[in-house]
């Protein structure tokens, strides 16, 4: 969360709270790569929470590089991976599928290349103001071509998905994005993360439209 480590601490037990919630609606184990996104969502705004009370004491120095390596793990390793992935079990459709591992392998592409440049690159978390900027000293010459992959990991998936309310998944990511690109470009890694609630809410609203679905087979198969 880009305002502070109460918002941050706040912010993640709410997500946890939405996370259990969505988990609940599952009827399948392949189920719950998805509707776990909300409650590691939880995690990862517990982690920048301990960053905001680390970042204005060097005597915490280690544990603000942890905390900010778990954040940028999490940030832009773990969701390209995760998101697409989560979609492409959830789908049933082989035709949709085969679009879905297009996205898979483009979040893995750009996955393994972010923790290529975390482990091989200058990372930093400082505060500014009322967010936290991350500074990653990564080739700019590949920058373009990562955020492509990112976005196309973790935006397009849900347009491309048989289930009905998917789209809610993917309009509330693209506009968050959006938002925060023109209005918050230097703290994108933050404050997209801000959004993390309107997104577990259309997640959770995914998992009762499939529930809802799971039961009505089973009335009718009985």
């Amino acid at each position: 969360m880009c305002f502070s480590a109460s918002a941050s601490f706040g912010a993640g037990v709410v997500l946890n709270v939405i996370g259990v919630a969505t988990i609940k609606k599952t009827h399948h184990s392949p189920q719950l790569l998805f509707a776990s996104i909300p409650f590691i969502f939880g995690v990862q705004q517990i982690a920048e929470g301990v960053l905001w009370l680390t970042l204005s004491n060097p005597d915490y120095v280690n544990i603000q590089k942890i905390g900010t390596y778990i954040y940028l793990f999490f940030a832009q390793m773990l969701w390209p991976m995760w998101v697409p992935l989560a979609i492409l079990i959830l789908e049933k459709k082989e035709t949709r599928k085969n679009i879905q591992k297009v996205f898979v392998a483009a979040g893995l592409i750009v996955g393994v290349y972010m923790a290529y440049c975390l482990l091989n690159f200058h990372v930093e978390a400082n505060i500014v103001g009322y967010h936290i900027k991350y500074f990653q000293d990564f080739p700019p010459s590949l920058r373009k071509y990562s955020i492509t992959l990112y976005g196309l990991a973790t935006i397009a998936p849900p347009f491309f998905s048989h289930i009905r309310r998917m789209w809610m998944l993917g309009t509330t990511v693209l506009i968050s994005y959006i938002v925060t690109a023109i209005f918050y470009e230097h703290y994108i890694l933050s404050v997209w993360c801000f959004f993390s609630s309107i997104i577990s809410l259309s997640i959770y609203a995914i998992m009762v439209e499939i529930s809802k679905t799971e039961q009505q087979k089973l009335v009718v198969a009985r």
